[in-house]
């Protein structure tokens, strides 16, 4: 099977090097090493050395010279808007703290379909509505990541963008009960650990222990 080895940027595609077409959504468009099937019937296996994101008109290159066009399909997406472009960028500041990739464009954000992240919008005074439309989300920090974390991405960042965001309020949480168990004097039993200790000085609470903190 003859292989793709290298991504042609839109600018640099020669229209009439162009073999092939192929249509992929976004997840489809992440990938590193995949066999797949033109339009035409042209079959290829992508064989990068790492995984990159295929933009809309971008091409790979076949061993013998030729290229594959990618075009991006559409797909449903959460067409977010506001009212105002200051209301528009804290609802943007607020997804990216969710870690899920976004196509921003100058009255709108773009977002894969998640009625938890449709609630969070609206409840920002946002307008979302679902749409079909290519899905071209920003690059940068997101995709950097994704290349070479070693999980899944496309439907695989969507969940994990979301895991992120339970593992900091996770972390939070948990700071937040060991500062409340070690210093508070609650008289609550924050863990096993405090339970135990309480019992230990059970029999002298009343005036050893006391008479402990005294020395200290």
């Amino acid at each position: 099977m003859l292989r793709a080895t290298s991504v042609v940027r839109r600018p640099a595609v020669k229209p009439e090097r162009v073999a092939d077409t192929l249509t992929l959504d976004h997840e489809a468009r992440h990938r590193r090493r995949v066999a797949l099937t033109g339009e035409g019937g042209l079959s290829f296996l992508l064989d990068l050395d790492k995984a990159v994101v295929l933009d809309d008109g971008d091409a790979v290159k076949l061993e013998d010279g030729r290229l594959v066009q990618i075009k991006a399909a559409p797909e449903k997406l959460v067409e977010v808007r506001t009212d105002n472009p200051l209301r528009l960028m804290k609802v943007a500041w607020h997804i990216g703290n969710r870690h899920v990739p976004a196509e921003i464009t100058a009255d709108a954000i773009y977002i894969t379909h998640d009625h938890v992240l449709m609630e969070m919008v609206r409840g920002l005074g946002a307008t979302a509505t679902l749409v079909e439309r290519p899905f071209r989300p920003e690059r940068g920090a997101y995709h950097e990541h994704g290349p070479d974390c070693g999980h899944d991405h496309g439907h695989g960042d969507h969940a994990h963008g979301h895991d992120h965001a339970h593992h900091d309020h996770s972390h939070a949480g948990h700071g937040h009960s060991h500062e409340h168990g070690a210093a508070c004097g609650c008289g609550h039993h924050h863990g096993g650990g405090d339970h135990h200790h309480g019992h230990e000085h059970e029999g002298g609470h009343k005036h050893d222990h006391g008479h402990a903190h005294r020395h200290g």
